[in-house]
């Protein structure tokens, strides 16, 4: 459990996990192979229960807060998941609600009241949040060791420079995936299809740190289906 991006930070509920997806191989002849993302998520849930089991017997519970502003309903499911998610695995959860007419200062109160609280380890600031909120106040204001989504400018710069932080949840499910299932990067041509702080950019660091050679193409690039030759994320 050495890997910087090692699945440390959150669990993917086995029902929520990516389905099945596809590795095509051109250096065997273009074999492809199935990646299971259900069956990998079900593997990580067992391996943090018990993790979470001797943490608490030890009087140590992991616990993770949920910040959901206004009433989208994907926002919505995916807060209810995150919680559904810590109680099956022991651990403690806080679901904060708060209205669409929230004020980024209530806003910012609540966060710093999360990361005062020594029963939260975890802050989870569900995006996007209400266009008259400033959310990049809001992100600023999650202390970095409770950052668990990786967007605080202390984690993404850890990640470029290739030192321990937190990771975004996608890219470092993929990159879970890639190495459970044994897929080897090291000199591999792949490209990455986006340029987002979410995904594509972290996506391009966590596969570089892997040797991987890395194209990432944007909508700003002129000829996508030749540069998506390689194995595509």
């Amino acid at each position: 459990m050495d890997r910087l991006y090692r699945f440390r930070s959150r669990s993917i509920p086995a029902a929520q996990a990516p389905g099945p997806c596809y590795w095509y191989d051109s250096s065997s002849g273009g074999a492809t192979r199935l990646l299971d993302g259900k069956k990998v998520a079900a593997q990580i849930e067992s391996e943090l229960s018990q993790e979470i089991r001797a943490l608490r017997a030890g009087d140590v519970i992991p616990g993770l807060a949920t910040v959901l502003v206004g009433d989208n309903p994907a926002s919505r499911f995916y807060v209810a998941s995150k919680a559904r998610a810590c109680r099956e695995l022991g651990m403690h959860s806080e679901a904060v609600e708060l209205s669409e007419e929230t004020t980024t200062g209530k806003l910012l109160a609540v966060v710093h009241r999360l990361n005062e609280s020594d029963r939260i380890d975890a802050i989870l600031v569900q995006m996007p949040l209400p266009s008259h909120i400033d959310t990049q106040r809001t992100l600023l204001a999650v202390r970095p060791d409770k950052d668990v989504d990786g967007f605080h400018p202390v984690n993404t710069g850890r990640l470029c420079a290739g030192n321990p932080g937190l990771v975004p949840c996608t890219p470092l499910g993929i990159m879970e995936l890639l190495f459970r299932e044994r897929i080897p990067l090291r000199g591999a041509e792949a490209v990455v299809v986006g340029r987002s702080n979410i995904v594509g950019k972290p996506m391009f660091f966590l596969l570089l740190q892997e040797h991987a050679t890395v194209t990432v193409c944007h909508s700003r690039t002129r000829d996508l289906p030749g540069s998506a030759a390689a194995p595509i994320f």
